[in-house]
């Protein structure tokens, strides 16, 4: 997606050659029009898959899978990382372990919003090693809904997750892959 290739270099800050702070429009302030455009990019890679749900974790993979459920006309869940005391006890649950954050939580769904008849898409904002994918898939196999693909605003090529996770027979649609990473250039895979 050529639009998210130039909003990056505009506005995404390299903190490393592994970090891409994108707060800007992604992960602190939500550029909602672009969120949408996104979303729209992704149900347009997903249009004949019969999606029923969208699925991410919270927090950031929220407003793309926002735009993404609404381009799609279907529901939006996310597993939450948090305890909450209104949240229901049955629910699905696994351990995944975060790159930005550098631990493992907990993530939760509680099992009235998927159904065994379901066809999910799972969307997040990056896929570095693909812990939080394969965490998701975890949780939809457990429950007996099909797991149709991912979508990925940003995927680190670099780090293998998503070389991994294709090689394991998972769909993944990424926007943006991107190969390398210095204070002043981001190298984009062009595919």
């Amino acid at each position: 997606m050529k639009a998210l290739h130039e909003k990056i270099r505009k506005e995404g800050k390299v903190l490393s050659h592994t970090i891409l702070k994108v707060d800007s429009f992604l992960n602190h302030q939500i550029d909602a029009k672009f969120m949408l455009k996104v979303g729209e990019e992704f149900a347009k890679r997903f249009e004949d898959e019969k999606i029923t749900k969208v699925i991410t974790i919270e927090t950031s993979g929220i407003a793309p899978a926002m735009g993404t459920a609404a381009s799609l006309g279907v529901p939006l869940v996310f597993a939450k990382k948090s305890k909450s005391s209104n949240m229901d006890q049955d629910v699905y649950s696994t351990q995944v372990k975060s790159f930005t954050r550098g631990t493992v939580y907990d993530i939760k769904i509680a099992k009235e919003f998927i159904d065994p008849e379901d066809r999910i898409l799972v969307i997040d904002d990056f896929l570095a090693f693909g812990h939080a994918l394969l965490g998701l898939k975890k949780i939809i196999n457990e429950s007996g809904a099909e797991f149709i693909g991912a979508g990925i605003v940003i995927e680190k090529g670099f780090q293998g997750g998503g070389e991994s996770v294709r090689k394991a027979g998972i769909r993944v649609e990424s926007l943006a892959i991107i190969e390398a990473m210095k204070e002043d250039c981001i190298i984009f895979c062009e595919k």
